[in-house]
């Protein structure tokens, strides 16, 4: 053990022992040996937006939009990254931390007491994204397991907006389950086929929730909560196939019970990506559909969405980004006035990365209400039926 002098001076006068000393570095050196695998990483997330018309109460409900970001610059959110992956050893584990800072912390809901669709909720300005621990069990091919609070399994596009191909999220993406607190296994049974299953608490974001149906309510109240429960499969394209080698195609499912929509609610999604004989094409499909069952504020019925995706990588900073998407608002579940809405959407990404680790890109957007009556607009009454928005938006990514 080498000691600096001043350890040994301290040493000599009694102010400490060799053996505490001894025994400190030997815990020191423990830490950061197990840190030595974590990686720091995350983002700063910024846009402008400039939306079209006067008067912006009513903007298209899509999930981390709305008035607040409306006519002038935003900070959207800043995400700090603790990751330790799993390795290839049988009994491999790790864990994952996710928090996030700013306005869309508020519209992620997973804070006690906030509702993902009302960002006026909770402005604490922060939220746990993820926080889970990692496990691998020696099972065949290794099962994978996460516990504690993770991202959805099913859709197509992230709560992540950096990961996606458009600065805005579509409806379909707005509609599906988001943030669950529970355990996830997930199999690869070989390249071609893989699968996930698992239990949380609720289908909502708050993280440590408990659903329980209004009849358990006060006395009449059980130990039991409800549970929700979650599955999917995956299919990729194996090299042998040519130039849709990559292709995938993903189907999944998540049943549970909503305190926020009041009732228990089934969410499906088919999705697939597609690579084409074009060099630097790529296409992409969605489906979404929620149903929400005998709910308590008579919100219930099937709201569904389908997307179309095409992203073309014209050149190695330049691409292009489009999302063409129509949605059914049958159950009112984006808060539409019309008890039935019906909505075509159009997004269009022009992307050119400049700086090193920047993502920057420009987006126009335009929601159109096909009930031919008006939905956008106005600070009271809606006075448009067409709502169009250009935005740039900047991450810097480390």
């Amino acid at each position: 053990m080498k000691l600096n002098k001043w350890t040994v001076a301290l040493a000599a006068v009694g102010v400490v022992s060799l053996a505490s000393v001894a025994k400190a570095e030997e815990k020191a050196g423990s830490v950061m040996t197990a840190l030595s695998s974590t990686t720091l990483s995350g983002y700063v997330d910024t846009s402008a937006q400039w939306n079209f018309g006067s008067g912006n109460g009513n903007n298209p409900p899509y999930k981390f939009g709305g008035p607040t970001k409306a006519d002038g610059f935003n900070l959207d959110v800043i995400q700090l990254r603790l990751d330790k992956p799993l390795d290839e050893s049988q009994w491999a584990a790790g864990y994952r931390v996710d928090l996030w800072f700013g306005p869309d912390a508020n519209t992620l809901g997973t804070t006690l007491g906030s509702n993902s669709r009302n960002s006026s909720a909770n402005q604490s300005d922060f939220a746990i994204r993820q926080a889970y621990v990692a496990l691998r069990v020696p099972v065949g091919n290794g099962l994978d397991l996460k516990i504690g609070t993770f991202d959805s399994i099913i859709g197509y596009e992230s709560v992540e907006s950096g990961s996606n191909p458009n600065y805005t999220r579509s409806y379909g993406h707005s509609i599906e389950p988001q943030t669950m607190t529970g355990v996830l296994a997930s199999y690869r049974f070989c390249d071609v086929v893989s699968a996930s299953a698992g239990v949380a608490n609720t289908v909502g974001p708050q993280i440590n929730d408990r659903a329980f149906a209004p009849e358990q309510s006060n006395w009449r109240a059980k130990a039991e909560s409800y549970k929700t429960y979650m599955g999917s499969i995956a299919l990729t394209a194996p090299d042998s196939m040519g130039f849709l080698a990559g292709s995938s195609l993903y189907a999944g499912i998540v049943n549970g019970f909503s305190s926020s929509e009041g009732g228990n609610q089934t969410s499906w999604y088919v999705g697939a990506t597609l690579a084409t004989p074009v060099k630097g094409l790529r296409l992409g499909a969605a489906f979404d559909q929620l149903d929400v069952h005998n709910p308590w504020y008579n919100r219930g019925g099937d709201t569904w969405a389908v997307a179309g995706y095409a992203s073309y990588q014209a050149t190695e900073k330049l691409s292009f980004h489009g999302r063409l998407e129509y949605l059914s608002d049958q159950g009112r579940q984006m808060y539409f006035e019309e008890d039935s809405t019906k909505v075509l959407a159009s997004t269009l990404d022009v992307q050119y990365d400049l700086w090193k680790n920047v993502l920057s890109r420009v987006e126009l957007r335009w929601d159109h209400s096909l009930n031919d009556v008006n939905t956008y607009g106005g600070n009271g009454s809606p006075n448009r039926g067409n709502a169009w928005m250009l935005a740039a938006n900047f991450i810097y990514k480390f």
